[in-house]
């Protein structure tokens, strides 16, 4: 009888996946057409940037900057056994670029931002109010969802940048003031071995990641139920399930961008 429900089990979590991801489908396509059809909601647009931007600079520039400086300290303790202290600049620099500034910076505003969204949606939705945004003719996507995007995707690179910024800066820090290499140096192998395609893998990434954050987040709070009980779980399902998808996603872009912008490359010919 186990046995049994292990296939059952399976198939009902392949279906829901494939549910799952229609009706993000299905939200990008309403999304599309609200673009061609509706005119921009630039009060609200501006109004989540201000949330989604300026509000998650704080934990963002305090995750990538201690994230830099433990990398760097980590970097050059085994750097230095090897005699190699002195790169331990290129190698934080491209770590922030490429891959830990995007990634933190992601998962911190899906935390922060993501599970706001999905709180604000849902308990609209449980309460009725997009029913009645409908019955006035204002299309929820238009009204809740596009300002929300449009805001991600301004934000996002931005708060990517920081991240990576501050951590470069906290690994100079480390590296520098505690460990002792020559400033100069430090300075002159960062900007020798960071080019303008490791920079914008991370602004890629920021603006795939951000997408992603209020695909998911948007659509966890559309579709909750049951009052305050669905709201809770849309909230919890739209950290969990967008911090997945970060992780999950960063993977395939690591090998596709890498492909086009491997490393050492100086431009956008390779």
């Amino acid at each position: 009888m186990g046995l049994t429900r292990i296939p059952q089990k399976t198939g009902s979590a392949v279906l829901r996946f494939f549910a799952y991801f229609g009706q993000v489908v299905g939200l990008i396509g309403e999304l599309a057409v609200t673009l061609f059809t509706c005119r921009p909601r630039v009060r609200l647009a501006g109004r989540q940037i201000v949330d989604i931007g300026f509000g998650s600079q704080l934990v963002v520039v305090v995750t990538g900057a201690f994230t830099g400086a433990v990398f760097a300290a980590q970097v050059y303790f085994k750097f230095s056994e090897l005699g190699l202290g002195t790169a331990t600049g290129p190698v934080v620099s491209l770590a922030m670029c490429r891959e830990l500034g995007p990634v933190l910076a992601g998962i911190m505003v899906s935390g922060r931002v993501g599970a706001a969204m999905a709180a604000e949606i849902g308990t609209m939705k449980v309460t009725e109010q997009i029913d009645a945004l409908r019955s006035m003719g204002i299309s929820p996507v238009d009204y809740l969802v596009m300002p929300r995007v449009i805001g991600m995707f301004v934000s996002m690179p931005l708060l990517v940048a920081e991240s990576v910024g501050f951590g470069i800066l906290a690994g100079y820090v480390m590296v520098v003031h505690i460990f002792g290499v020559p400033a100069v140096w430090f300075e002159h192998q960062v900007v020798s071995n960071t080019t303008l395609p490791d920079i914008a893998i991370g602004m890629i990434k920021g603006f795939v990641f951000g997408g992603l954050i209020v695909l998911i987040s948007c659509r966890e709070g559309l579709y909750a139920n049951r009052g305050a009980v669905g709201v809770g779980k849309a909230t919890t399902a739209a950290v969990v399930i967008s911090s997945l998808a970060i992780l999950v996603s960063n993977l395939f872009l690591s090998f596709l961008l890498n492909h086009f912008f491997p490393l050492g490359s100086s431009g956008f010919d390779s």
